[in-house]
């Protein structure tokens, strides 16, 4: 058996690479939809890899089975035995793809604000409810000086996070590359009473308005605020990442 140990590594680690790349949208919750080709080519790769070292290892079947009894009489036989723990992982990644980062990752972020300095933004759509993301949102909030956020309806989605004193926020971790780069982005919710406040990684969608908050640019301005109107809980999206 210990012949076919690497090819059941590659065949189980390119079945997991194409079970959520090809077959669902489960590799967004890793990386962004612009690598999913490379995601396909490189768990083909793997199988095309873990066939050729199966075709090879039962060649060198009859030889293996003529020093079988040799090698069991040393210790280090065990070792090879042993190696196919490494398989483990790689079973798991199949038949359990891990969940999105929440608001554990969002909470060991370092707060990254969503823009470079204070200034003018370009127009927003004319919507009598304008859809935003979570950092855009953000950094209009903290560094428009045109200030193209008053008056305006705003509608978001993310996941809820909580802080002291009862406030809790929608919250989006944003990408670049993939999940290891994650930042976080986050909006105070007002208008609904604590009480009320949706549970820890819920996926909510929030309608409100801009409530302004201390000056622009600073840190007194973070986290920015809304003024909700309506929470409603919805199922997390297919691509829980906002990019960059």
């Amino acid at each position: 058996m210990r012949r076919y140990g690497p090819a059941v590594l590659l065949l189980l680690t390119g079945g997991a690479v194409l079970r959520i790349s090809l077959f669902s949208d489960l590799y967004l919750r890793y990386v962004q939809a612009a690598l999913r080709p490379y995601l396909v080519i490189s768990g083909s790769l793997l199988i095309l890899l873990g066939v050729v070292a199966a075709v090879r290892g039962m060649s060198h079947r009859a030889h293996e089975e003529e020093h079988e009894e040799e090698e069991e009489g040393h210790s280090h036989s065990h070792g090879p035995r042993i190696a196919w723990l490494l398989a483990l992982p790689a079973l798991a990644l199949l038949l359990f793809p891990p969940p999105a980062l929440g608001s554990y990752s969002a909470g060991r972020e370092q707060t990254q604000l969503a823009a470079q300095g204070v200034g003018t933004f370009p127009a927003l759509p004319a919507a009598k409810v304008l859809d935003i993301s979570v950092a855009r949102y953000s950094s209009r909030a903290i560094y428009d000086t045109g200030h193209s956020l008053k008056g305006r309806t705003v509608r978001m989605t993310g996941f809820v996070t909580h802080g002291s004193n009862g406030a809790w926020y929608v919250t989006r971790l944003v990408v670049t590359c993939c999940a290891a780069d994650a930042t976080t982005s986050k909006v105070e919710i007002r208008g609904t009473e604590s009480d009320d406040a949706p549970q820890t990684d819920t996926w909510v969608t929030v309608t409100g308005t801009w409530l302004p908050k201390g000056k622009l640019g600073t840190d007194g301005a973070w986290p920015p605020l809304l003024d909700a109107t309506t929470v409603t809980q919805v199922k997390q999206p297919a691509d829980p990442y906002e990019k960059r």
